[in-house]
């Protein structure tokens, strides 16, 4: 399958992995790419930029496809050295960034003087124009049903989709709720060029994380998220688990941060993905989990998505373009 994305990127199919912290490692960047995907290595789950660049040859070791690095450009308690996080990249070769959070417009310089290709990850069409105004190659377009951040307008998909399409002329991808072959053939006809999924790769094999965790994605269902931080206008979304019900409840009647900074404590929500105990933190996942329902390889996955796609394509859609009656 050709797209505008396919063909920028340099990947046989239109699948981007999510760049997730502390699930974007090696194993399952590399097996995605491997598969004809595009896997991303998440900069920041590597403590430092000399163990990102380690993570990066690790990957290198599992595939030469092309696979890319994931930076999230956000607000932190302790500061990032972002100069040093984009100097391992580009000292270890790679040539795809997937940036996310804030504006990407501080980083494109050193990026495009290095011939870093830049995928920019948002949540409106607004912010979508203004990274491409900025030079971005392509745009990673976040509607409301993610995992994670999904901004404060509450867009979902199916809408912004088709409306970041009417003005964003670079390829785009399509993230949050996409899980199979039938997301695949919606988002391509909402005009993305592909898709984004996060959740959906949590659920693999090669995903770093408890096998208990993955089996709580399988066994819930598409309303078993919380929003938190909606108050603090940086919401977040969620498993639905007694630490984070805590939380929503707590900013609902007027606490502060500091009231709930134990409970959201970055330290224990990566607990979860090691321990397997879900109750332990807080950490994300998609309403997509309605859709997750085994726990396949990253390469089974995105072969059976593009399985899906075709006979999707070819077979119900196509016949229903023939006359009444043929």
């Amino acid at each position: 399958m050709r797209t505008a994305f396919t063909e920028a990127f340099g990947v046989e199919h239109p699948v981007v992995q999510g760049g997730m912290q502390w699930v974007g490692t090696a194993p399952l960047a590399g097996a995605v790419s491997a598969a004809g995907g595009l896997g991303l290595v998440t900069a920041l789950t590597q403590p430092t930029p000399e163990a990102l660049v380690r993570e990066i040859g690790r990957t290198r070791d599992l595939t030469d496809k092309p696979f890319g690095v994931n930076l999230t450009i956000l607000p932190t308690i302790k500061p990032v050295p972002y100069d040093e996080y984009r100097h391992a990249i580009v000292d270890a070769g790679v040539t795809i960034v997937e940036t996310a959070g804030a504006n990407p417009a501080p980083h494109m310089e050193f990026f495009r003087e290095h011939g870093v290709r830049v995928i920019h990850k948002c949540t409106s069409v607004r912010h979508a124009v203004k990274a491409q105004s900025v030079g971005v190659d392509a745009i990673s377009i976040d509607g409301f049903e993610c995992a994670g951040h999904p901004g404060e307008d509450d867009v979902p998909g199916l809408i912004l989709i088709a409306a970041a399409r009417r003005h964003v002329t670079i390829p785009m991808v399509a993230s949050g709720g996409f899980a199979d072959g039938r997301g695949l053939v919606a988002a391509l006809a909402l005009g993305a060029d592909g898709i984004n999924m996060g959740t959906r790769f949590m659920c693999t094999a090669e995903a770093p994380i408890h096998h208990s965790v993955k089996e709580r994605i399988v066994a819930s269902d598409e309303r078993d998220t919380e929003l938190i931080f909606r108050p603090l206008r940086n919401t977040s979304r969620v498993s639905s688990n007694a630490v984070s019900r805590e939380t929503v409840e707590l900013l609902a009647s007027g606490k502060a941060f500091e009231d709930v900074r134990h409970l959201v404590d970055g330290q224990r929500g990566r607990s979860v993905y090691e321990s397997g105990d879900v109750e332990a933190g807080v950490w994300s996942v998609g309403q997509v989990q309605g859709l997750i329902h085994d726990i396949p390889t990253a390469g089974e996955l995105v072969e059976r998505i593009m399985a899906e796609a075709h006979a999707l394509i070819t077979g119900r859609l196509a016949t229903m373009l023939e006359p009444v009656g043929a």
